[in-house]
């Protein structure tokens, strides 16, 4: 759905600072150009709802109507409607219906699943788009008009983004129904101390809600990319809020886009490098394993669940702990690599060896002459 315009931002105390590493200047990051509210279920939306909490049973056109206090006429046009966006909603012999989706993601939907593992969830919390111009700008929208603490722990999730993007700006390609793309806002009391640590928490959960729901082990390309056979399957972008009146970073808003499905959507050269959950399920050889089993039931709405509350749950975690599981799932270690020191500047670039990933989230390398180096911003690649 696209949604309404509202009235004009206020300006906000608040500016961006990216949080993780590399801030983009307040010129060169894409805002969004108006507001953005997240809206009401509209009566098929709450049909649609209903199917799919059915769990592969039917139900009657007069039960879905009593459910809802609708019409037996608006159950039916809502059916209709559903069809012709492409659900395959069976009609059975003693006029019920019947969802044959297994991937069905809307906000009901969401917020059910939410709630199955998170009972005292505030759903109010939960900002839900089919479409939106980006979930991370939406998110400091919401903090530029409400106090941090507030929104702790808000959730915006959106089916696809116009303009999706990643670090400095680069687009992340966000098609309809192929992955989640949602952002976190985390914003503790104290505030943020330690920022380094949001990124690789945060893909650390990432990880864990991969390898939970699909028995897939996914790896860490440093800084925030997550990548499964080789191949990028999910981007994480942190950015952060710091007021000006304290100089402290009042929250961050923690942008992760996963690819659940190959897109034909994708650029040629995107495309090389992308890659998807549902294709990694599926061995190099073609044959099938105990992983894919898991994955033929791909479901956006309960990956989407999963990876917010392993974020959220994370955050006050043992920092040692964690950092130390983040450098077990990095596949630089041990590798000869490219820097870039300055990002896409090929001239500055220099060959080194990983040999750790330090308490900061920082790559520390070794270069042909002896000398040791710590990163703590710049691009590296895997040597030829």
């Amino acid at each position: 759905m696209k949604e309404n315009t509202p009235k004009a931002k206020p300006k906000s105390k608040s500016q961006k600072l990216e949080s993780a590493k590399n801030a983009p200047t307040a010129k060169n990051a894409p805002t969004a150009k108006t507001e953005q509210t997240a809206t009401l279920p509209t009566t098929k939306e709450k049909v649609l709802s209903l199917l799919n909490f059915q769990n592969g049973k039917q139900i009657s056109g007069q039960k879905i109507a009593e459910e809802l206090d609708i019409t037996r006429a608006s159950v039916w046009k809502a059916i209709k409607s559903l069809r012709e966006q492409g659900f395959q909603i069976e009609a059975t012999t003693n006029g019920g219906y019947l969802l044959c989706d297994t991937d069905v993601l809307n906000e009901q939907i969401f917020k059910n699943e939410i709630l199955k593992n998170q009972p005292n969830f505030q759903t109010e919390k939960i900002h839900f788009f089919t479409e939106i111009d980006s979930t991370n700008s939406y998110a400091k929208e919401l903090l530029a008009r409400t106090n941090a603490e507030k929104l702790d722990g808000s959730i915006i999730l959106a089916e696809s983004q116009t303009l999706g993007r990643g670090r400095l700006g680069r687009t992340f390609y966000s098609p309809n129904k192929n992955g989640i793309y949602l952002s976190i806002i985390y914003a503790p009391n104290s505030g943020i101390n330690n920022p380094a640590k949001i990124t690789a928490f945060s893909a650390v959960a990432v990880v864990r809600a991969i390898k939970k729901l699909y028995s897939l082990q996914t790896e860490i390309k440093w800084v925030n990319d997550i990548y499964a056979d080789s191949k990028k399957i999910c981007g994480i972008l942190t950015e952060g809020i710091t007021n000006f009146e304290t100089g402290k970073i009042d929250a961050a808003v923690i942008g992760i886009g996963i690819n659940i499905k190959k897109s034909s959507q994708l650029p040629q050269d995107v495309s090389q490098i992308a890659g998807d959950i549902e294709s990694a399920c599926i061995r190099k050889d073609n044959a099938k394993c105990e992983r894919s089993k898991k994955c033929e039931s791909l479901n956006r709405s309960k990956l989407a669940t999963q990876v917010a509350l392993e974020v959220l749950s994370i955050m006050n975690e043992d920092y040692k702990h964690v950092m130390e599981e983040y450098k077990s799932y990095s596949f630089l270690v041990g590798k000869t690599v490219t820097v870039y020191p300055v990002i896409d500047e090929y001239k500055s670039s220099y060959q080194a060896k990983v040999i750790d990933i330090d308490e900061n989230a920082n790559l520390v390398v070794k270069l042909d002459d002896g000398s040791v180096r710590s990163l703590s911003s710049g691009e590296v690649s895997l040597h030829g």
